[in-house]
């Protein structure tokens, strides 16, 4: 699969305990990216975070804080992004509908895939 040198990067913040029919949300999310053959997702766990809440969400023992921040990161095309944004959208409601959902210019320098060792 090619990519375009720009692109797009979805970024999506949302709990680490939001569900869909009690699935992780960050889940369903990614697997419905693979579903609509977006370029790829990668989800990341965060330590400590605040937003509109102003709750501070932490990973310390003592805090006892179990939804953390969790951050999807997709690249993709423009068209393909701005196609997914409906769905997810829909799939954040469905979840509870907290999130923030930024959207940002990339340059792609290198997307290629490992070589298979057959």
């Amino acid at each position: 699969m090619e990519l375009d040198q720009h692109s797009k990067l979805l970024r999506i913040f949302i709990g680490e305990l939001d569900k869909l029919d009690g699935t992780p949300l960050y889940e369903a999310i990614v697997l419905e990216a693979k579903k609509q053959g977006l370029a790829g997702a990668t989800v990341l766990r965060g330590i400590l975070s605040y937003g509109a809440s102003s709750r501070i969400h932490s990973a310390k023992l003592l805090d006892l804080s179990f939804d953390l921040p969790i951050i999807i990161e997709i690249i993709d095309t423009e068209i393909k992004i701005g196609k997914f944004l409906k769905v997810i959208n829909l799939l954040i409601e469905q979840g509870g509908g907290g999130a923030l959902i930024t959207l940002e210019k990339v340059e792609v320098l290198y997307y290629r895939h490992k070589k298979s060792d057959d």
